[in-house]
C-alpha cells in the first residue's frame, strides 16, 4: 500500500465516522482543530482504519502526536504496515 492509498483509506474513513464529506482534505489538516475530533471519533477512525488496512493499533504504543494531523496519522499507518510486512 503506497502513500496514496493510505491517504485516501483515511479519507475515506473520516468521511464515514465524522458522517460527512473531509473535502480539501490534505496532509497538512489538523485532526482535532479543523474536523473536530474527540474520543469516540478517533476510536471510530482507528477501528475503520484497522478494518481497511490490516494493522492493529497497540493504544499503548499509539500517542498523541500521531493523531495531530492527517500526515502524522499517515505516518502511523504506514510504520504498522511495514512493521506487518517484516518478519515475525
Amino acid at each position: 500500500m503506497n502513500r496514496q492509498d493510505v491517504l485516501l483509506v483515511i479519507e475515506k474513513a473520516l468521511g464515514e465516522v465524522l458522517e460527512r464529506p473531509v473535502d480539501g482534505l490534505t496532509e497538512e489538516t489538523a485532526l482535532f482543530d479543523e474536523l473536530q475530533l474527540d474520543s469516540l471519533s478517533v476510536l471510530g477512525l482507528l477501528m475503520t482504519v484497522e478494518e481497511a488496512t490490516g494493522i492493529s493499533v497497540d493504544p499503548e504504543q499509539l500517542d498523541i502526536d500521531h493523531l495531530r494531523t492527517v500526515r502524522s496519522f499517515a505516518d502511523y499507518v504506514e510504520a504498522a504496515l511495514r512493521e506487518g510486512e517484516g518478519p515475525s
